[in-house]
């Protein structure tokens, strides 16, 4: 499984981006995808997920109502709309699959990462 992550960018705060995940595997629709992101010197930390059908998605408290994940299984694709950025939001964003039939939300539990792209949110 390949991943590529596009999108990023620099943005004023109070802006939005929208990041894509682009997936190179035969049955994407069978993997949960997840957003992650790591700010320097902090830990990676989840941001969003989403189930297999795009049924079921969870997001980290710190972006609950201003981030949107979504799938196209279609066009092998993940999403993540961000709304109301923040500069606290400034990270290199990772896009990642489990084969897990729940949405999770640990980096241990998911299978495949994709090289992150860098959002960069001037105050």
């Amino acid at each position: 499984v390949q991943l590529q992550a596009s999108g990023g960018g620099l943005v004023q705060a109070g802006g939005s981006l929208r990041l894509s995940c682009a997936a190179s595997v035969r049955t994407f629709s069978s993997y949960v995808m997840g957003w992650f992101r790591q700010a320097p010197g902090k830990e990676r930390e989840f941001v969003a997920g989403i189930s297999r059908t795009g049924g079921t998605t969870n997001y980290a408290d710190s972006v609950k109502g201003r981030f949107t994940i979504s799938r196209d299984n279609a066009k092998d694709t993940v999403y993540l709309q961000m709304n109301s950025l923040k500069p606290e939001d400034t990270a290199v964003y990772s896009c990642a699959a489990a084969q897990t039939i729940r949405v999770v939300s640990a980096y241990p539990q998911y299978d495949y990462w994709g090289q992150g792209t860098l959002v960069t949110v001037s105050s």
